[in-house]
């Protein structure tokens, strides 16, 4: 095999991708510089260094956010939300994929074009329904409105994927003796582990971020980590110092999760482009 020569039009496509990549990190600086220095230090200079590392803003934006509370909010709220979306997602699109008739179609289409409605336009209805189902101030309440606004893209992600799974795995595992159900869980949901990364990873950023959806929903105990961020912003002062070391301490579970998930990450996008 020939080895491909390096050449300088190469290096300067690298040079490229290195500034591109240190021009997407300066916000990153700007928000783990200033989360070190005082209300006073960031209005004067912000773009210079801290004069030392002090974690007095992070002590008090831990004790402000009751982040304890706020990290335990949203690690239920985000896994059970995860947990459901994939569990019926992956069942629904599995039944309109394998179900070869019209009514599959129309509920399919149907399910896809939920994804152009804006969250805006049911906000109110959404709340007036919630609060006769008593789903207002509850942590179930919020993931049973995830899972409804979860599903379309869920379900359109899965249903693409399972129609590249042959059908004759399932038919020679029901000549074996499996049920429908052993059929999925046994045969089918194993081979969908490739997207059901991408669906978590999707759910994961959109659920641990979102700030309008739990605004509505939760009361004062079930505040998540975005929720808890607004403690710094009222209408006449920002308190920046602490709302930086906020985002810091918010932004870190996220963190460790990729880094920890990265190896199935990788593991999943490669069975996948095998595949």
């Amino acid at each position: 095999m020939k080895k491909e020569k390096y050449t300088f039009s190469l290096f300067s496509l690298e040079i490229l991708a290195i500034l591109i990549a240190l021009l997407f990190l300066v916000p990153f600086y700007y928000v783990i510089v200033n989360s070190f220095k005082s209300f006073a230090d960031i209005l004067s200079n912000t773009s210079s260094l801290p004069k030392s590392l002090d974690i007095s803003n992070y002590k008090e934006a831990w004790k402000i956010m009751h982040f304890g509370k706020a990290l335990l909010n949203s690690l239920i709220i985000t896994i059970a939300s995860n947990l459901v979306i994939v569990v019926f997602c992956s069942m629904a699109a599995y039944k309109l994929v394998r179900t070869k008739n019209k009514i599959s179609a129309v509920l399919f289409f149907i399910l896809v074009s939920a994804m152009v409605i804006p969250f805006q336009s049911i906000m109110i209805p959404l709340m007036k329904v919630g609060d006769k189902l008593h789903l207002i101030e509850s942590h179930w309440g919020l993931v049973v409105m995830y899972l409804g606004f979860g599903s379309a893209l869920s379900i359109f992600l899965y249903h693409g994927f399972i129609k590249t799974i042959p059908i004759e795995l399932e038919e020679a595992a029901i000549i074996d003796g499996c049920s429908p159900f052993m059929v999925f869980w046994k045969v089918v949901f194993p081979l969908l582990k490739p997207i059901t990364v991408t669906i978590v990873i999707l759910n994961t950023l959109w659920i641990w971020n979102d700030f309008l959806l739990p605004s509505l929903v939760l009361g004062e105990e079930q505040r998540t980590i975005p929720l808890s961020t607004f403690y710094f912003f009222s209408a006449y002062m920002k308190q920046w110092h602490l709302a930086l070391a906020g985002l810091i301490l918010g932004v870190t579970p996220l963190l460790i999760f990729f880094f920890a998930a990265q190896k199935h990450i990788i593991k999943g996008i490669t069975s996948g482009s095998i595949k």
